[in-house]
C-alpha cells in the first residue's frame, strides 16, 4: 500500500493537513533538545520529511523505512535503511535520538517497537513521535470526524490510490488507550514520559528520554 501511494505521498499530506503538517514535524524535532550532530533515526521515514528537518536542525538522521517505494522517491540526503521497525540493524545504544511521523498506528506490536527504540537509544537520548489523535472538545471532535472520514477519502482518491485514503481514518482506531501507549514507553525503559496534543488535538506528540540502563 505504501508502495503505491509513494509518487504523491507528500502532496497529499499537504493538501490534507493545509500545511500544517510542516509545524507539526518542527516542533516534534525542537522537542529532542539533544546536542548538535547527534545521531537520530527517523523510524518509518517514508519520503524523508523528518530527515530533511532533523539535517537542518544539525543533527544527523538516519532514515529507516520498510516501503521500499517510499525510500525511492526520498527527498533526503540522510543515509536510509529498508529494514523492519521491530527488528532494526543497528546495535544497542547506536543513536542519540528517534523520531516517527504518524506511522505508530501502521505497527503491529508497539510494544516491540517501543523496547526496540529503548534499546537503540542510548541512555539519556531522546525520542518523539507523531501520530494523529482525535479532539477532545466536542465540536472539533465532530468537524475532525467528518473531515477525516469523508473529506481524506475523497481527497486521496482524486490524488493518490483510493483503497490506501480509506484505510488511513480507520487506522486511528488501531492505537491503544493514551495510558496504555505511555504506559508501554515506560515499560521499555523511558523517564520523562509526556503526551502533547497540537492543533486543537487533531495530532499528537509523544517525548521521553531513555533512563540509565
Amino acid at each position: 500500500m505504501f508502495d503505491t501511494i509513494a509518487p504523491r505521498y507528500d502532496l497529499v499530506n499537504r493538501i490534507m493537513t493545509f500545511g500544517m503538517d510542516r509545524g507539526w514535524r518542527a516542533t516534534a524535532v525542537r522537542s529532542l533538545t539533544l546536542g548538535h550532530r547527534a545521531a537520530v533515526i527517523d523510524v518509518a521515514c517514508g519520503t524523508g520529511d523528518l530527515c530533511r528537518d532533523l539535517a537542518a536542525a544539525g543533527y544527523r538522521p538516519v532514515g529507516l523505512d520498510l516501503s521500499a517505494g517510499m525510500l525511492g522517491h526520498a527527498r533526503t540526503a540522510a543515509p536510509l535503511l529498508q529494514a523492519d521497525a521491530l527488528a532494526m540493524p543497528l546495535r544497542t545504544g547506536a543513536v542519540d535520538g528517534a523520531v516517527s511521523g504518524f506511522a505508530l498506528r501502521n505497527v503491529v506490536d508497539l510494544g516491540a517497537l517501543f523496547a526496540e527504540l529503548g534499546r537503540v537509544v542510548r541512555p539519556g537520548g531522546r525520542i518523539a513521535l507523531l501520530d494523529v489523535a482525535t479532539p477532545t472538545n466536542p465540536v472539533l471532535r465532530l468537524g475532525h470526524a467528518a473531515y477525516f472520514g469523508r473529506v481524506v477519502p475523497v481527497v486521496g482518491a482524486a490524488l493518490s490510490d483510493a483503497g490506501a485514503y480509506r484505510y488511513l481514518p480507520r487506522s486511528v482506531a488501531y492505537l491503544p488507550e493514551v495510558g496504555h501507549m505511555l504506559a508501554l514507553l515506560r515499560q521499555s525503559g523511558f523517564v520523562a514520559v509526556e503526551r502533547r496534543l497540537l492543533s486543537g488535538g487533531i495530532t499528537q506528540l509523544l517525548t521521553a528520554t531513555r533512563g540509565q540502563a
